[in-house]
């Protein structure tokens, strides 16, 4: 065996050798039982952190929760933008704070970095490795990284959209049900007990806040921040500015449901334009490829059919 092999093999064992010893680690009573910290943390809370899961003992507990959390707050601080991710975290309706999402992350990142460091020495031991193999786990674990980011990103804006075509129908039950003489929150009530969607659980949010003493504007310009979608802000702005006010409170929904409606209507045309554009890429590059697919195939024809013409025709013709 060469140098290589002998050490892909000796990576292989390692591997297996430090898995087996955790998992023996892990299964011992004193490792792998909750410390005493985390089982009383949440009967003594006036004297844990706020977090609401740590005493500070002053004796070091082997609580593999806890070191974990403070990888991901010190992940967190390297790379920073808590408030973006926490922004994501909220449009996408996750119940998880920026912490656990980094924790999230940071495993992804070593299921990465762990699948990169198997093709490599899969790869040594095949005989086809190289100096490019040593880059596959630190090309995997930022791969994996960026890939749970991304994730995130497009349950955000998927749910955001969701929420978007929703806006005019809820708000014409809303100005429909305040027609009938029902009251705003009990219009809300109704919404959030027979509909179904992503804005039906955040007016269901909003009963259930209200129901606990806050006030009803500050329950819906706390749903309109979380959120912070351009036709929901601007739907509850009118809305709050009315109970305010006094306005009637039909006549303003149904003009934001109107607004909300040409909104989705110039936002699909938009939509359409743009696809419409990317369709075209695929049939012009199909229409390239077949005319040099013909000009190779048949030169002969073409230099021939040229011969035949006159001059000033063969000239105008090419």
């Amino acid at each position: 065996m060469t140098a290589a092999t002998e050490l892909a093999v000796a990576i292989v064992l390692g591997a297996a050798f430090g898995l087996g010893a955790c998992l023996l680690l892990a299964r011992t009573p004193r490792l792998g039982a909750p410390s005493l910290s985390r089982r009383i943390g949440p009967y003594v809370r006036d004297v844990i952190d706020p977090r609401g899961v740590i005493v500070d003992t002053g004796v070091p507990a082997w609580d593999t929760g806890a070191l974990a959390r403070r990888v991901a707050d010190g992940l967190g601080r390297l790379l920073g933008a808590s408030e973006v991710i926490e922004r994501r975290l909220r449009q996408a309706g996750l119940p998880i704070d920026v912490t656990a999402f980094r924790a999230r992350q940071l495993a992804w990142s070593v299921a990465g970095l762990a699948v990169g460091a198997v093709l490599a020495v899969a790869l040594v031991l095949w005989g086809r490795g190289s100096a490019a193999s040593v880059l596959l786990p630190a090309i995997g674990g930022v791969l994996a990284f960026s890939v749970c980011d991304l994730r995130l990103s497009r349950a955000a804006s998927a749910r955001l959209a969701r929420i978007g075509e929703e806006v005019p129908t809820v708000l014409e039950f809303l100005a429909l049900c305040l027609s009938a003489g029902e009251g705003i929150l009990d219009s809300l009530r109704r919404v959030s007990s027979v509909g179904a969607g992503e804005l039906t659980g955040e007016i269901r949010v909003v009963v259930v806040d209200v129901g606990t003493g806050s006030s009803l504007t500050e329950s819906l310009s706390a749903m309109s921040r979380r959120l912070e979608l351009p036709s929901l802000r601007r739907s509850v702005d009118q809305l709050v500015a009315a109970i305010d006010r006094g306005a009637p409170l039909a006549e303003v929904l149904h003009a934001q449901a109107s607004d909300a409606r040409e909104d989705a209507k110039r936002a699909l045309i938009e939509s359409a334009g743009r696809k419409e554009i990317a369709m075209l890429v695929p049939s012009k590059m199909a229409y390239e490829s077949s005319s040099m697919e013909t000009s190779v195939r048949e030169p002969r024809a073409v230099s021939r059919s040229y011969a035949r013409m006159p001059p000033a025709a063969a000239y105008d013709a090419w």
